[in-house]
């Protein structure tokens, strides 16, 4: 987990200065776990996030933008209820521990000054977000913790609070160079230098105990007897530099990436990984953290609120994709039809040296070029003539299955081909809205059952926005998330002379430059098309092939399926995707 005590006192650090002194404004609860608090600070107005996902844990500042959902969750109203206007006083970190707690001056429902406490303890499945009154009691949490849960620690209102069982590991920051030699002393042989400070010392992450090894003995396995005095002397060297720029604050956000994704972050800069990752500095640990967690949040979101939705097209695919297996199986079954037939022929050709009872036809097979002879199987209580008339409709019959299989077999595909784009369309959803046209629109061809209580006439229709861009030369860029945003950006809201952009052969999103009576630039044709390649199944590739024409050569199918265009007299751009383009170029 990235954010280990020391890490996390960083981010208290930051948190102090920036907003303590400031009240709160807004609350929002966006997910079932986040808890975003809008702040006028001393420097400016500013939101505060805090997430209590058991995988994510973390207090930060955001400037990312999350949908709210229509109707407040009930937590979210109760820290309306208490906090809305109270003044954050202090910020404080207990030592050792990944638990932030602020304190908050508020008004109780006598208008008199009270204070309120709102803990985040950031401990991975035990994670929690806990409403305190003036006298330690839990008003209220965000994940409530009974006695079939835990029967050593309840988390539940009216109770009093009790912090989470102190870590009893030894605090480095707070042992001075004989104890550290003395507990290194009785270190294990054999030990590994990052499992030994690991087990011995709290607040390090698995991370931070790896580097400290790395510098001290070139390695992150070396073992403590391979080190020998020199090198458990480093190791200590190194374990007290480390605590004294954690005293001192001397914090360095810093995130790593491997192949230019992000893969951990930490509070100072790391050397052990070499090549195999890049080291990125950062000015703030909100920033950073805004970086890292922007897709997996958005992922995160879309899994909990469209986890039924994927569930649904995924399972129709799935059914489909069986289907078009087996009706394979059946097509090429009919490739032998023509044998069939031949077989027939050779029948009637001997019927006059047939009688009924016969199993089997030896005769010469005159299809052979070699005149070979060949086994007939007869049915023994049918006539001569029947045997004959049986081959026959067996070729008659496999030559109508080929037709109805391959009429089959081209609908299945392009059902098929439409539910993956409808799970791309999922990925790239952003709010509950994205969501619900997606529901809508798989209910209009038939995928999702219509709710009972809501006859086809009566049925709110919900319209989500596209993405919108601005090139780096001015011109306005749109991106369809779903099926429904592609179709009407293409077919009836894009003027014929803007410039439409698709993946080559791969589900993507619908991309306009909207030209405004202009011409499109080189500059802005190449970012629409690195936008068209970014939002599609391409996403993860180089030089990927975007087919871009105006968009009058645009054309849907009578009957086809959403989404579905087809188009001509287009030219393609290799492009590669660009997440940093991306960003730049979209409108909050």
């Amino acid at each position: 987990m990235p954010l280990d005590s020391f890490c996390l006192s960083g981010v208290v650090s930051e948190l102090r200065q920036a907003i303590v002194g400031g009240k709160v404004d807004k609350i929002a609860q966006p997910s079932r776990d986040e808890v975003v608090l809008a702040l006028r600070a001393p420097a400016g107005n500013v939101k505060l996030l805090l997430c209590a996902n058991p995988s994510q844990p973390r207090a930060q500042l955001t400037q990312l933008v999350r949908e709210n959902p229509d109707v407040p969750p009930m937590f979210c109203m109760l820290l309306r209820k208490h906090l809305l206007g109270a003044r954050i006083l202090d910020i404080v970190q207990p030592p050792m521990e990944r638990a932030v707690e602020f304190r908050f001056e508020a008004l109780d429902e006598l208008g008199d000054r009270t204070e309120r406490r709102l803990i985040l303890e950031a401990m991975g499945r035990r994670t929690n977000l806990i409403l305190l009154d003036r006298e330690g009691r839990i008003t209220d949490c965000i994940r409530r913790v009974d006695a079939d849960m835990s029967a050593q620690r309840q988390l539940l209102p009216g109770l009093f609070y009790r912090p989470p069982t102190p870590v009893t590991k030894q605090d480095p920051s707070a042992l001075d160079r004989p104890a550290l030699e003395a507990l290194l002393a009785d270190a294990p042989e054999e030990a590994q230098a990052d499992k030994w400070l690991l087990d011995t010392f709290g607040g390090l992450s698995p991370l931070i105990c790896r580097e400290l090894a790395y510098r001290a003995g070139g390695a992150t396995d070396v073992r403590l007897h391979q080190m020998g005095p020199d090198g458990r002397a480093r190791l200590l060297d190194r374990l007290e530099e480390l605590m004294n720029t954690v005293r001192e604050g001397r914090f360095t956000p810093v995130l790593l990436k491997k192949d230019d994704k992000p893969s951990d972050f930490t509070f100072f800069p790391v050397e052990q990984y070499e090549q195999l990752m890049t080291c990125t500095p950062y000015p703030s640990f909100s920033q950073l953290m805004d970086d890292f967690y922007e897709q997996r949040d958005t992922q995160e979101r879309i899994r909990q609120r469209g986890q039924g939705l994927i569930r649904s097209v995924t399972n129709a695919r799935d059914r489909i994709a069986r289907k078009i297996a087996l009706q394979e199986k059946e097509l090429a079954a009919t490739q032998d039809r023509e044998r069939m037939r031949e077989l027939g022929d050779i029948i009637t050709s001997n019927l006059h040296a047939m009688e009924k009872g016969m199993s089997t036809l030896r005769a010469m097979d005159y299809y052979d070029p070699e005149g070979r002879e060949v086994d007939i199987k007869l049915d023994p209580l049918f006539t001569p003539q029947q045997n004959a008339a049986k081959y026959y409709k067996s070729y008659t019959k496999a030559r109508t299955a080929e037709e109805m299989l391959t009429l089959q077999l081209e609908k299945g595909r392009r059902d098929l081909d439409y539910l993956n784009s409808v799970l791309e369309s999922i990925n790239l959803a952003e709010g509950e809205r994205d969501l619900q046209e997606i529901r809508q629109e798989l209910t209009d061809t038939g995928y999702l059952r219509r709710s009972p209580k809501s006859g086809k006439g009566r049925e709110k229709r919900v319209v989500s926005k596209p993405m919108e861009f601005r090139s780096s030369t001015g011109l306005r860029i749109s991106v369809g998330k779903n099926n429904a945003q592609n179709d009407r950006l293409t077919c009836k809201q894009a003027y014929k002379s803007d410039i439409w952009f698709h993946t080559q052969k791969i589900h993507g999103s619908h991309v306009i430059l909207w030209l405004e009576g202009g011409e499109a630039d080189v500059q802005s044709l190449n970012e629409a098309a690195c936008l068209a390649a970014w939002f599609s199944q391409g996403r993860d590739g180089h030089k990927v092939p975007v087919d871009y024409t105006p968009v009058r050569y645009v054309k849907k199918p009578a009957g086809s399926s959403p989404g579905m265009v087809v188009y001509t007299t287009y030219e393609t751009a290799w492009v590669t995707p660009d997440e940093s383009l991306v960003k730049k170029l979209r409108i909050k």
